[in-house]
C-alpha cells in the first residue's frame, strides 16, 4: 500500500491528470494532508525533463489546481469548517493538525497562506482556517495566487533543471525525494521542539 505514496509510482500510474488531482486534494481537502505534494512536484519536473510530460503544461496545470484547491479549502472552512473542531479523530483527520495550523497563523499572520505551501499538513489546513477566520477573500486570493505560483515554479523547475544537467539523475531519485520530505518537515519538527521546551515542567 505504501507504494501509493511513492511520487514516481503515482506519476507513472496516474499521469498528468493524477498529478493535478493530487495537488488539488492536498491543497484544499482536509483528508488530502498525507499526500506527497513537494516530492510529487519535484519528481514530476524531473520526469518532464526526460520527455514524459510537457513541463509548461505540467506547471500551468499544477499552479491552477493549487490555487483552485486552496480556494475550495477556504470555502469549506467558511461554510462548514467550524464543525471540524467538534469532529472526532480518525485516520483522515486529527484535531492536532488544526491546532498546529492555528499556531502557524499566530506566528506568521496572513503570509501563512504563502509559507504554508512549503510545509506539509499546514499546507492543507491553512486555507480552511482562513475561511473559518473569515479572512477577506480578496486578501486570501492574492496570497493564494502568489503561494501557488512560487510553490509550483520552484519545485517543478528544480526537478526539471536537475534532470537536464545531471545525467541519469533518476538513479538518485529515492534519496533526493527522501531529502525533500525530511526538509519539508523540519519546520513542523522545530515548532514541536520549541513547544516542548516551553511547556512547564
Amino acid at each position: 500500500m505504501l507504494h501509493w505514496l511513492d511520487p514516481a509510482f503515482l506519476i507513472t500510474t496516474l499521469g498528468l491528470v493524477g498529478v493535478f488531482a493530487i495537488v488539488f486534494a492536498e491543497s484544499g481537502l482536509f483528508f488530502g494532508f498525507f499526500l506527497p505534494g513537494d516530492s510529487l512536484l519535484f519528481t514530476a519536473g524531473l520526469l518532464a525533463s526526460q520527455g514524459h510530460f510537457n513541463v509548461v503544461v505540467l506547471w500551468l496545470g499544477v499552479t491552477v489546481c493549487a490555487i483552485v484547491g486552496d480556494s475550495v479549502g477556504y470555502a469549506f472552512g467558511k461554510h462548514i469548517g467550524l464543525k471540524l473542531f467538534t469532529k472526532e479523530d480518525s485516520f483522515f483527520f486529527r484535531k492536532e493538525h488544526l491546532h498546529k495550523t492555528e499556531a502557524f497563523y499566530a506566528k506568521h499572520g496572513k503570509k501563512t497562506i504563502i509559507l504554508a505551501r512549503f510545509v506539509p499538513i499546514i499546507r492543507t489546513f491553512a486555507p480552511i482556517l482562513a475561511g473559518i477566520g473569515r479572512m477577506e477573500y480578496r486578501t486570501f486570493l492574492s496570497f493564494n495566487v502568489i503561494g501557488g505560483v512560487v510553490w509550483s515554479t520552484l519545485l517543478i523547475f528544480l526537478g526539471f533543471g536537475l534532470g537536464r544537467v545531471i545525467p541519469s539523475i533518476d538513479r538518485y531519485l529515492l534519496p533526493i525525494v527522501l531529502g525533500i520530505i525530511v526538509l519539508s518537515f523540519i519546520p513542523i519538527i522545530w515548532e514541536w521542539i520549541k513547544q516542548k521546551r516551553n511547556e512547564p515542567k
